[in-house]
């Protein structure tokens, strides 16, 4: 008997997990047909499903409880359980054929710190419901399932990279993808380099407005100047109002600084890509808005650090982690920037990177 008062005839358990990311860089540009290189965290975020023999879906969590509801009632209540809602109803809307499951949940990715957590659960979940229900679904298929789920359900309008990362990526190796055409390439970091990510202790909420408020900014932009996207765009044209201009000098400035982080990753100098970090933030900051004082510090602090060669926030912002990237091997940069920022700040950090 489970907590809504249903026998549950249950099988063998399925189990997926799927992994959270840090994005090295390329912000804000992936719901702009544009470029991004994320990297897979080890942080993971792991599901348990039993199959029943009705039609209950009950969901237990270690981080954030036990909720349920039934398949076929699925609506919106703007809490977590919607990103579980919104797959199971994607799925069955394209004619998948779903019954009931308890679902256990255990996710290591940290929440509401800027590093896909959402992603990672909707990536999981629907890897466990493709073994369980034996889904026709390859693995761009899965992302890009939840991706919609987001937006037709939870309500994010996310760009792709946050879902093609948790279901193509290498854990560790920045992920080159031209969300135009979801080409992905692998770039690996030089022997020599590490990233280090530490969460400001301050969550983003990307339901609250904001993102959903730059994307449209974007389209507007984009519809101003003609374009089916501002990826087209290369150099900014002149007399767009204030702010559509600034956000469009982000994107197409944000566009650059990755493909030279790449060239810069593939002949091992980390001092352009340390610049690049530092030019990404800085654009964030001022052109596209989403930083907070909070990061601004600890990007500060990471940057003081002479060992540092480059850092910004990374994530949709408004709250969330850094980014920074250091020598191999160092590890002691990572725990003197946190507590330099508690110390300035009277928030609480934490180190993701190195774990």
């Amino acid at each position: 008997m489970d907590d809504h008062g249903h026998m549950a005839t249950v099988s063998g358990a399925v189990t997926a997990s799927a992994p959270g990311r840090v994005n090295l860089i390329g912000e804000h540009t992936d719901y702009n047909g544009g470029f991004v290189l994320p990297v897979a965290l080890p942080h993971r975020t792991s599901v348990e499903l039993v199959r029943r023999a009705d039609r209950v879906v009950s969901v237990r969590s270690e981080e954030l409880g036990v909720s349920g509801y039934t398949l076929g009632e699925e609506l919106p209540t703007g809490g977590w359980i919607d990103s579980i809602q919104g797959c199971t109803a994607l799925l069955r809307g394209d004619g998948h054929d779903l019954g009931g499951f308890d679902l256990s949940i255990r996710s290591r990715v940290p929440i509401g710190a800027g590093l896909a957590s959402s992603a990672a659960l909707a990536v999981a979940l629907l890897r466990a419901l493709r073994s369980a229900y034996s889904l026709p679904l390859g693995d761009v298929e899965v992302a890009l399932a939840a991706q919609r789920a987001d937006h037709e359900f939870v309500g994010v309008r996310s760009g792709i990279m946050d879902q093609l990362v948790a279901s193509l990526g290498q854990e560790g190796v920045p992920l080159l993808i031209d969300t135009a055409d979801l080409r992905v390439e692998a770039v690996p970091l030089p022997a020599g380099a590490e990233l280090v990510v530490i969460h400001s202790g301050t969550t983003h909420h990307n339901a609250s407005g904001s993102y959903n408020t730059r994307r449209s900014e974007c389209e507007e932009t984009a519809r101003l100047l003609g374009v089916g996207s501002l990826r087209e765009i290369t150099q900014l044209p002149a007399g767009l109002p204030a702010p559509l201009d600034r956000r469009a000098r982000h994107v197409v400035s944000e566009n650059a600084r990755v493909l030279e982080t790449v060239a810069a990753l593939r002949v091992g100098d980390l001092e352009r890509v340390g610049a690049q970090l530092d030019a990404s933030h800085a654009s964030l900051r001022d052109d596209y808005e989403v930083s907070s004082p909070a990061l601004d510090l600890l990007v500060e602090i990471a940057q003081a650090q002479p060992e540092i060669r480059g850092a910004r926030l990374t994530g949709a912002g408004f709250g969330g982690s850094i980014v920074a990237l250091a020598p191999a091997g160092d590890r002691g940069a990572a725990a003197r920037i946190a507590a330099a920022y508690a110390a300035r700040s009277g928030n609480v950090p934490s180190v993701v990177l190195p774990a």
